[in-house]
């Protein structure tokens, strides 16, 4: 029966975010049951893509990229797929209206990362992270609301700017890799050669303006979606709190963390904070 393989397609969904990120795993378990399974299905599909431009060096990175694309769109047309991550994905973006446009954005951001290594102008750089980090948060609030396009309207501005500010502190934290591995520098007009405390503070200024302006939209959040984005919003913060305290020179030379002994007391603390209502 189909629905046996749609059952284990979601499970392995869940598995891919379990494995990849067990901080987004613990988030997307704060969510109501209902709704996590839609979740974990668009991070498997974002994180399958993202690594094939990240990681899979040894291989044909644009091949890759664009079969997994083509499968996307038979996986829409037929309404299966043999691959269980895009058979998932094509559930969710059917049953909550993900229109195109937003899976069209994220696909150009990661093909980007095949061609271009430098990011000169602020357009360039809204352009990337509008379309690898606001059009996931998007895709998540299409989810939230259950396709309530008035509620989708109402939260879209503030869902993008978390999208932001996760990506940015993303940016921030793997600074070291994204330059020395990837060769890659997304922040206009810094580099890990001349990066330094100003430069630091001018990227946390930015971004917690992203989350100033996120948190007014997760207050508004329907019950079911609003502890898990709230537990998000709390382990992010917390590691750009880390990041701001930390020098510069750490920043372009190691990866900054958030020990697991610390990720269950932030739990705690959305917790009892979501109980109290007050957020």
């Amino acid at each position: 029966m189909k629905s046996i393989f749609d059952t284990v397609s979601f499970q392995c969904s869940r598995l891919v975010t379990k494995n990849y990120s067990t901080s987004f795993s613990l988030a997307v378990k704060m969510l109501a049951p209902s709704i996590q399974d839609g979740i974990y299905s668009i991070y498997g599909f974002v994180r399958f893509a993202d690594e094939i431009v990240d990681s899979f060096h040894d291989y044909d990175k644009e091949n890759l990229i664009n079969d997994f694309e083509k499968e996307h769109y038979k996986a829409m047309e037929m309404g299966i797929s043999l691959n269980p991550i895009l058979n998932s994905f094509q559930h969710t973006v059917k049953q909550y209206n993900i229109t195109d446009d937003l899976v069209q954005a994220f696909l150009k951001s990661m093909k980007l990362d095949l061609i271009k290594s430098t990011y000169n102008t602020q357009t360039e750089y809204e352009d990337y992270i509008y379309g690898s980090a606001d059009v996931v948060g998007l895709m998540c609030l299409k989810v939230f609301v259950k396709g309530n396009n008035q509620k989708y309207e109402q939260l879209k501005h503030e869902a993008m700017r978390l999208g932001s500010a996760f990506q940015k502190v993303n940016f921030l934290r793997d600074l070291k890799d994204d330059n020395l591995v990837l060769n890659r520098n997304y922040f206009p007009g810094v580099d890990l050669k001349s990066f330094d405390e100003d430069a630091k503070n001018k990227i946390i200024d930015e971004i917690e303006t992203d989350f100033k302006i996120a948190y007014q939209g997760i207050v508004k959040l329907p019950m079911e979606a609003k502890f898990g984005v709230y537990t998000a919003y709390i382990y992010y913060k917390k590691l750009l709190n880390k990041l701001k305290k930390t020098p510069y020179h750490e920043i372009g030379n190691s990866r900054i963390r958030i020990s697991n002994y610390t990720k269950a007391g932030l739990l705690a603390q959305s917790f009892v904070t979501y109980k109290l209502k007050l957020v």
